[in-house]
């Protein structure tokens, strides 16, 4: 991957139950064309996708329930700088997307499974502390699953 000038955003996908569009894995490979609209709609100019393969992972957390497929994808040329209010817009427009696929942050348990789990792990060298949003990902160095695909994103787009 080249050098990249501009500060790119980094989003973890999971998933380990079935949503409206099928199965974890239909899931994934259903919101990746969702989420590069989203944000070239948000942005109104060229942007570049890199996207990690999909990987199945063992959950985190409560141990009764499926295994995830994991994924990330680096989004790079961005028209809005890296700011709180910004940060704070992309959140709710990545967890409008959750609710599409049937995620119901209301009534579930923290680490439980779920339909889609979007998480924005950073932008650039953007550093936040709100009750709302942590960037960077404050566990982020501690998940071999966020790790692995975020390492291979950034070496070059994957084949889903």
């Amino acid at each position: 991957m080249p050098p990249i000038d501009d500060p790119f955003v980094a989003v973890a996908l999971g998933a380990n139950q079935p949503s409206a569009a099928g199965s974890p894995r239909e899931t994934l490979l259903a919101v990746r064309p969702l989420l590069e609209g989203l944000f070239t709609r948000w942005s109104a100019q060229q942007l570049r996708f890199c996207w990690s393969q999909l990987v199945e992972t063992t959950p985190v957390g409560p141990v009764d329930q499926p295994d995830y497929l994991n994924a990330v994808v680096l989004v790079e040329g961005l028209k809005a700088p890296p700011s709180e209010a910004a940060a704070l817009q992309l959140l709710d427009v990545l967890q409008g997307l959750e609710q599409q696929f049937g995620r119901d942050r209301s009534r579930e348990q923290r680490w439980g499974p779920r339909s889609l789990d979007l998480d924005l792990l950073f932008w650039g060298e953007l550093r936040l502390d709100h009750p709302r949003l942590v960037l960077p990902h404050p566990r982020l160095h501690l998940r071999t699953f966020v790790l692995a695909p975020l390492l291979e994103a950034m070496q070059g787009s994957a084949p889903p």
